[in-house]
């Protein structure tokens, strides 16, 4: 028994009811993506096929290929921890810390600790404070503090200053200390080039709280192995997974996908799929978004045929990124479910949580759920 869970980033498809609390009315990644250019659902005929026309009400299908339905976000909070904690079956209600600058307490105890000094400190755009603070800091040494409007605490620093290795380590000290705060994610940032052309690179590494108990312990208490692609590992701080291949792009991550999923007999491969969110959704590149859902659907017609009746695939997302929407954070949307097994073609309705996916996944793999979701392979 195997089964592919595969997380589109940000792939949105429309606000949540409670997108008003959150400062999101009106979002709608997906669908404003084809109010831009009416020739998209056609440049995305796999996903069309599978019924994601059916669930936006857009050019659906007769006959789609897979269940199909929509999910909407219980935890509070629309980042990508919450999205995938919940998707795994643990629902947040207490949220995670946001912060427009730090506390001097938690600054001071990080840069005690580590031996380091910070600069900056509040809420930017990633590439616009490495353009402004990194002449500053490839002159003093300083490291580069900030966050945003998910819960992070991020530290930006040029790899000819700050070799990886202490990077890292300077973000494990941190990590130990924003547990006291609730932030979700402390995510080292490295950067190389000169002033004016500074450029961020695959390096990042991401070091989140960890996670409450999840559907991966249950496979994993089971017998059944957990693979995780992208930055699945960092999302669950490696909790209950067998093995973990980072990625620096969705091209990579559906590789390994491709070439693991070959190769596995039973278990669970995990999947995100970044690029959406962090390449076009914070940047507001609508163009590139839809260039990077095309290719993904190019690759999902040929990974499709690779799934046997019996398995499960799972096709969803963990919140909004509406690269037409002003800002440049997430937005709190409902997201598309699509799921592929035993030739089933459901409408599986609006699900009220993304702790379905979790239930749904203990009943494929014949186990007690303790996820506060229900399964939708039996709806």
């Amino acid at each position: 028994m195997r089964a592919a869970l595969i997380v589109l980033d940000s792939v949105g498809i429309g606000q949540a009811p409670d997108a008003k609390d959150y400062g999101d009315e009106g979002a709608d990644t997906l669908g404003h993506l084809i109010g831009r250019d009416a020739s998209l659902p056609r440049r995305l005929p796999t996903l069309w096929s599978l019924g994601l026309g059916n669930i936006i009400g857009i050019n659906p299908v007769r006959a789609p290929g897979a269940s199909y339905g929509r999910m909407t976000e219980v935890s509070t909070g629309k980042d990508s921890t919450t999205g995938h904690w919940e998707i795994a079956g643990a629902v947040i209600t207490e949220p995670f810390g946001l912060f427009d600058r730090f506390p001097a307490e938690l600054v001071d105890a990080i840069e005690r600790e580590a031996g380091v000094k910070f600069i900056g400190n509040c809420a930017a755009s990633g590439t616009a404070i490495i353009d402004q603070l990194g002449p500053e800091h490839l002159r003093s040494g300083n490291l580069i503090l900030y966050t945003s409007a998910d819960s992070v605490l991020q530290i930006a620093a040029h790899e000819q200053i700050v070799p990886l290795a202490r990077l890292y380590e300077v973000c494990r000290i941190a990590r130990r200390h924003a547990d006291r705060y609730r932030i979700g994610r402390v995510i080292a940032r490295p950067f190389v080039g000169s002033p004016g052309t500074f450029q961020r690179t695959a390096g990042r590494h991401d070091f989140s709280m960890d996670p409450p108990r999840t559907v991966l312990d249950c496979l994993r208490e089971s017998g059944q192995p957990v693979t995780a692609i992208g930055k699945i590992g960092d999302l669950f701080a490696g909790r209950a997974i067998d093995q973990v291949y980072p990625t620096r792009s969705n091209a990579e991550g559906m590789h390994h996908t491709e070439q693991l999923w070959s190769q596995m007999t039973g278990g669970l491969l995990f999947v995100n799929l970044v690029d959406f969110d962090m390449l076009f959704g914070h940047r507001r590149d609508a163009d590139g978004y839809a260039h990077a859902l095309i290719s993904f659907d190019g690759w999902l017609k040929d990974f499709v045929p690779m799934c046997r009746e019996q398995d499960l695939l799972i096709i969803t997302a963990d919140h909004g990124n509406d690269p037409t929407y002003f800002g440049t954070d997430h937005t709190r949307e409902q997201v598309p479910l699509i799921v592929c097994h035993k030739r089933c073609a459901e409408n599986l309705g609006s699900r009220e949580s993304f702790a379905d996916v979790a239930a749904s996944l203990c009943d494929f793999f014949n186990l007690p759920s303790s996820s506060t979701g229900a399964s939708f392979l039996h709806s």
